[in-house]
């Protein structure tokens, strides 16, 4: 874990942002060029973080205020 300190150090290994991994046509399934078919969340000594694999969490919906809100 230590060489994954630039991109957070609660990185969890998983094929689905590793280098070595691709999306396959169902969708549901990582293609890993060192290990075959294997689920999104397995991981293995080849791990290789990629960050552009990772999708960020969405942003929460701001709460819309009105003028009496800020009335006292």
């Amino acid at each position: 874990m230590a060489k994954y300190i630039l991109f957070g150090a609660e990185i969890e290994p998983a094929c689905q942002y590793c280098e070595y991994g691709r999306l396959a046509a169902d969708k549901k399934m990582i293609l890993c060029k060192k290990k075959g078919i294997v689920s999104p969340f397995y991981s293995c000594k080849k791990f290789f973080y990629d960050p552009l694999k990772r999708i960020p969490r969405r942003q929460p919906r701001l709460p819309q205020f009105t003028r009496e809100d800020f009335l006292l």
